[in-house]
């Protein structure tokens, strides 16, 4: 490498376990890098697959598909079974080829963050470490230029009346249930709302209450995905004056808190200590507001921010850490 190092040259894999949540994480900032990854959805053998990250002791046949070389220049990874992978790349690239191939680690690894040169991880987390960068929420691909195309891909979804709804229903997790009495109101309140609706469910959502969704939101003016044809999320994004999230996934707050739009938590039953703080961390930026009470003549309020830019944020972070390393390496070579 020579001292102008050429970020959108270098070679970068992706390491995950094809998890679309995560594995988007890890897109953004690479799209906002400038590179082009090569995507490894990784499964482990045992012991890894059941012990915890922090095991260590990785070796070449515990992962597949296995993994050789040649080496990337920086591998960018998340999920808790990227953890051993990511870990085994940095250190074989080191050990056989002298590669000091740059890892970055998304959210928290749950083992020692010097395992990686960099860990990412948002505010709600609470991970300290001297190599760890604090982001608001989770890194995505949400952009100016994406929602733009969006808009264009899916310009039918500009024709209903306005203001345009976008409705993101998460479902069942760890942490947060969705109920059938919990729909009933959630239906009941989105159609008290003027204007039109774009629904979309997650996996998450039991079938039965899909159907109930789909069947009590079903509209002319309202469009409601059921799983065929191209995937309208970005879409819905692009074309949304306001949008509806359920409370359960990080990832769908993300996304919309950074279109810049307003954004309103619909609070399904359950929750945890670390949502509230990603709830408040959100709130604080001025994305968030949690879905009102009582709607007053079918209105809800617009507002302006900043839009999140999570995934950028981490992208300058890692050029500036490998070019600094590349004039390290052209002043000592």
């Amino acid at each position: 490498m020579n001292s102008d190092l050429d970020i959108s040259s270098l070679k970068c894999w992706i390491v995950g376990e094809g998890l679309a949540g995560t594995e988007n994480q890890c897109i953004g900032v690479a799209e906002s890098l400038g590179v082009k990854p090569v995507i490894k959805r990784i499964e482990l053998r045992e012991p890894w697959k059941s012990f915890s990250p922090a095991l260590g002791f990785e070796q070449w046949w515990g992962f597949k598909p296995m993994m050789y070389p040649p080496w990337p220049d920086l591998v960018i990874a998340a999920g808790r079974k990227a953890v051993a992978p990511a870990r085994f790349i940095r250190k074989a690239a080191r050990a056989y080829e002298g590669n000091d191939c740059f890892t970055v680690f998304l959210q928290d690894p749950k083992c020692k963050t010097t395992d990686f040169d960099m860990v990412c991880a948002p505010k709600h987390d609470e991970l300290d470490g001297a190599n760890v960068l604090t982001t608001v929420a989770s890194p995505n691909r949400i952009s100016e230029a994406l929602l733009k195309a969006a808009k264009a891909e899916f310009s039918y979804l500009g024709t209903p009346p306005a203001p345009r709804i976008a409705v993101l229903i998460g479902g069942n997790s760890k942490s947060h249930q969705i109920t059938k009495a919990l729909c009933e109101k959630m239906a009941s309140d989105l159609k008290a709302l003027d204007g039109s609706l774009m629904v979309t469910t997650s996996r998450r959502t039991p079938e039965a209450l899909r159907a109930y969704i789909t069947k009590q939101l079903s509209a002319p003016d309202n469009h409601i995905w059921d799983g065929s044809g191209d995937n309208p999320y970005m879409g819905y994004l692009a074309h949304a004056d306001v949008i509806i999230v359920t409370s359960d996934s990080a990832s769908m707050l993300s996304d919309a808190c950074s279109t810049g739009k307003p954004v309103y938590r619909y609070d399904l039953d359950g929750g945890s200590e670390k949502f509230t703080r990603l709830y408040r961390n959100l709130e604080a930026h001025g994305a968030l507001k949690p879905f009102p009470s009582e709607i007053k003549q079918g209105k809800l309020e617009v507002w302006a921010y900043e839009p999140l830019n999570d995934a950028a944020k981490i992208a300058n972070a890692i050029s500036t850490a490998l070019k600094k390393r590349n004039n390290k390496k052209v002043k000592t070579s």
